[in-house]
């Protein structure tokens, strides 16, 4: 068995998540049999309607909080009707606007229901006041998973104990909480952190050498993982830049806070993956000069392409797409920018910009400021497989990208790019001058540089450029990343 460790996964998710995503279809296609462990609490929504919205089977998915229970990972299929029939008070009064519902027990108790969505009666938690105090909250699955318990405190409700339950109703164990310490209690033992608690769940899986145990993110559980996972092999997946370049010198490099605890105890790791060869390289010279010695490190890209898509009909002349978390790292106001300015020697110029984010009201207000609308369009979050070969540019604003997946699925779509060189993505994608163009930055860059430097960019790939010669190269490129071939690689490294 192969198990992956990861925090957390949500309706916007990283690249991290989607990254395991892919390498659980990779490891379906080699018959190999996976779990994803997530070890963050997720009160606001049930964690299987994130993992199998992104594409996880049930099966493969293990949740911390409900490992030591026999619950297992499943919809939400618990019903209004079987939770009034919970109730000892006959007489109520009830209503609901679409996914929030209320049901008042009398002049001082009511219930807040939140629904799964508008229209059906699955509950995923019910939220108990009294006398206008919050004292409980119910979360269900097929059944009521765990329970929350309230107490007043300086005027707020103060969270103080969960209550995990096993599918009979009886209790499987308590999670106590005192101000952010927690401790967690047994039938027969008593843990007092987290990292207690994520080790004691390494331990109860019995890990023999057969298995794999691959970590995407060791904040918090990196170190309780190593110490129970017995004789397994053990592999870390590097996602993001591993050092900072400022705080390092000819004696001494500052590793990424992420990987600093793995870093140090590389004796202890099989292997470590990047997901290019620039970063595997970097890697492998630093360990060697600041270390010593070098541990394995191979280089597998975190994502594949199914086949090479083309397009069906001419590319939309003078598109432009991108496609990312609408987060402020990846920048997408520059690109927006940009592109007003390129507007005005492509008049036919159009911007599509894909992905959700915290950063789309922002962007929605520049595009409006900006009188870019009848242009430039947020497209929302949708199923990227048959989009990127529709256009004839890809833009990137990010300055950091440690692979990509939506600069390898545009290449598979043939699409020339435009990005910054900076490690280890765009390199990796972008060849300048045969499918794109490489903007030279560096800490002294400013944002309107940033801005200038895709102005321009632009305006040289639809002026000067042969469109179809990049594009070609963009497919040779692609070619190393079909599935099959990034298969291969995945089993050599967990046999």
């Amino acid at each position: 068995m192969i198990y992956n460790f990861n925090l957390g996964i949500g309706w916007a998710s990283s690249g991290v998540e989607y990254a395991q995503l892919y390498r659980a279809r990779m490891l379906r296609g080699i018959d190999a049999p996976a779990r994803f462990i997530f070890t963050d609490m997720f009160p606001q929504e049930n964690i299987e309607h994130y993992t199998k919205k992104m594409g996880f089977k049930d099966k493969e998915i293990l949740w911390l909080y409900t490992f030591f229970t026999d619950f297992q990972i499943a919809p939400v299929t618990y019903t209004l009707d079987r939770f009034l029939q919970t109730l000892t008070h006959t007489e109520h009064t009830m209503h609901r606007t679409g996914k929030i519902g209320r049901l008042y027990l009398n002049d001082h108790d009511f219930c807040t229901f939140y629904f799964v969505n508008e229209k059906e009666d699955y509950l995923h938690r019910v939220e108990y006041v009294s006398n206008g105090l919050l004292i409980r909250k119910d979360y269900f699955t097929y059944g009521r998973i765990y329970t929350e318990y309230y107490a007043p405190l300086d005027n707020k409700a103060h969270l103080y104990l969960r209550r995990f339950f096993n599918t009979d109703g009886t209790i499987a164990y308590e999670e106590i909480i005192d101000d952010g310490d927690v401790m967690y209690r047994f039938s027969d033992q008593i843990f007092y952190s987290k990292e207690e608690l994520v080790g004691y769940m390494v331990k109860c899986l019995h890990l023999k050498s057969k298995d794999v145990v691959i970590i995407d993110r060791t904040t918090g559980i990196g170190q309780a993982i190593l110490q129970n996972c017995a004789s397994a092999k053990v592999g870390i997946v590097v996602h993001a830049d591993h050092y900072s370049a400022g705080s390092t010198n000819e004696t001494n490099i500052l590793w990424n806070n992420y990987y600093e605890y793995s870093f140090d105890r590389a004796r202890h790791i099989d292997f470590f993956i990047t997901s290019t060869h620039a970063q595997r390289d970097r890697m492998r010279a630093q360990f060697k000069q600041y270390v010593g010695k070098v541990p394995h490190i191979v280089t597998i890209p975190v994502g594949s392409l199914d086949k090479l898509r083309y397009p069906t009909a001419q590319r939309k002349p003078y598109s432009i797409v991108t496609a990312s978390r609408l987060a402020s790292e990846k920048h997408v106001d520059w690109i927006i920018q940009a592109c007003v300015q390129a507007k005005q020697e492509i008049p036919a110029l159009t911007l599509d910009i894909y992905g959700a984010g915290n950063e789309q009201q922002r962007l929605s207000q520049l595009i409006q400021e900006n009188q870019a609308d009848s242009y430039i369009h947020l497209m929302g979050q949708q199923d990227m497989t048959d989009v990127y070969q529709n256009y004839e540019l890809y833009l990137s604003g990010s300055t950091s990208e440690g692979f990509g997946l939506s600069l390898m699925e545009a290449i598979g779509g043939g699409l020339p790019m435009i990005g910054f060189d900076v490690p280890y993505g765009n390199p990796t994608f972008i060849e300048d001058g045969k499918n794109g163009y490489l903007i030279p930055v560096d800490e002294h860059t400013s944002i309107q540089d940033h801005v200038n430097g895709l102005y321009t960019a632009v305006v040289q790939f639809f002026k000067t450029a042969d469109r179809l010669s990049f594009q070609k190269h963009s497919y040779a490129i692609a070619r190393s990343y079909v599935t099959e071939k990034v298969m291969q690689k995945w089993k050599k490294i967990i046999q």
